[in-house]
C-alpha cells in the first residue's frame, strides 16, 4: 500500500530543471544513491511532521547546498539531522537514531548558520512548524554548483504547486515566507501569509522578533 507521501516525493524526482539547478531527488542522475538517501530523508521528516500535527508552514527561498542539497530536509544541514534537535516541550525530532543518513560518509559533516539560527528558534514553537522552500530544489552560479543563488521568477513557478500539496496535506492553518522571494511566491499564489526576515547576514534578531509573533500571523483558510 503507497505511504501517505509517496507520489508527493515521486513528483518531485521527475521534475526536470536547467543546468544551473540542481534536483537533489532524482532518480536518473549521476549521484542516484545518494538521492534515494535524500528521497527516504525527505520522507521521514514528513512522516514525522505528520505525526506532530504542525499548524504553521514556513516557506524559504531555496534550498542551499550545505543544507538541503545534502540532506533532502529544507532548512535542515548534516548536522542538525545526524545529531537531531531537543523541542522545549521535552520531545525530540531528526537524529541518526530515527534512520535518517548522510549520503556521503567520505565527507566531513556539513553546517550550516540559517539552519541552526531557524531551528534554534522554532523549537519553542508548538506544535513545530513544517519547512519548505518555494524552489524546492538546489539553484546555483552556472559552473559552480557549490553556490547559492536566488531563484528564477519561472523557478518559483516551478516549486509553486508543491507549496500548495503541502498546504493541503497537513490542513496548514498559517503561513510565513522567510524572505523576499518566498513572499513573492506566495503572493502571486494568493496564499495569505507573514513575511519574517530571513536570518543570514545579520537578520537573526529580526527572525526571531518576527516568529515570536506566530500567533498573529493570518490563517489561511
Amino acid at each position: 500500500m503507497p505511504r501517505r507521501f509517496d507520489r508527493f516525493i515521486d513528483d518531485l524526482s521527475r521534475v526536470e530543471l536547467s543546468v544551473r539547478a540542481c534536483n537533489q531527488f532524482a532518480r536518473s542522475s549521476d549521484d542516484a544513491r545518494g538521492n534515494a538517501i535524500r528521497r527516504r530523508n525527505l520522507r521521514l521528516y514528513l512522516e514525522e511532521l505528520d505525526a506532530v500535527g504542525p499548524r504553521l508552514l514556513l516557506v524559504g527561498e531555496a534550498v542551499s547546498y550545505r543544507g538541503g542539497r545534502l540532506t533532502g530536509i529544507p532548512f535542515v544541514s548534516e548536522t542538525v539531522m545526524l545529531c537531531g534537535v531537543d523541542l522545549a516541550n521535552g520531545s525530540h525530532v531528526l537524529g541518526a537514531e530515527r534512520g535518517y543518513r548522510k549520503t556521503d560518509l567520505s565527507t566531513r559533516v556539513s553546517t550550516e548558520a540559517s539552519a541552526t539560527m531557524v531551528w534554534g528558534t522554532i523549537r519553542d514553537i508548538e506544535p513545530l512548524p513544517l519547512l519548505w522552500n518555494a524552489f524546492p530544489f538546489h539553484p546555483f552560479d552556472a559552473g559552480n554548483p557549490l553556490t547559492n543563488r536566488m531563484p528564477a521568477p519561472a523557478e518559483l513557478e516551478i516549486g509553486a504547486t508543491f507549496v500548495m500539496r503541502l498546504i493541503r496535506l497537513f490542513d496548514i492553518e498559517c503561513v510565513a515566507a522567510i524572505g523576499n522571494q518566498a513572499s513573492f511566491s506566495l503572493t502571486r499564489l494568493g496564499v495569505p501569509h507573514e513575511k519574517v526576515r530571513h536570518p543570514s547576514q545579520g537578520g537573526k534578531n529580526l527572525f526571531v522578533a518576527g516568529m515570536a509573533r506566530h500567533s498573529q500571523f493570518p490563517r489561511v483558510d
